[in-house]
């Protein structure tokens, strides 16, 4: 590839690096990094997540996503990850 020289003047994560030096679509299913295996957000959890945010989001004093996390039905999510679903909502 001709034009390959333009994509090293950007930062790169190891996937990308992986890709441009072994050709791209070389990754095989279920490898890569471990945020490509974050569970996706079903809609019965974003809707809990929405009521869990409007009760919290008032209270004094209180970090509303550590209040979110104590109380989110189902386990396994970060607070990264709700953070940054709260954000895409």
């Amino acid at each position: 590839n001709k034009k390959a020289f333009v994509e090293l003047l950007f930062w790169k994560n190891p996937v990308a690096v992986y890709e441009m030096t072994k050709g791209y679509s070389s990754l095989q299913e279920g490898e890569g990094p471990a945020k490509s295996r974050v569970r996706p957000w079903m809609p019965q959890e974003e809707q809990e997540l929405r009521e869990l945010y409007w009760k919290y989001k008032e209270v004094e004093g209180e970090d509303v996503i550590a209040a979110i996390l104590a109380h989110l039905p189902t386990p396994g999510r970060t607070r990264r990850q709700v953070v940054k679903q709260l954000v895409r909502m």
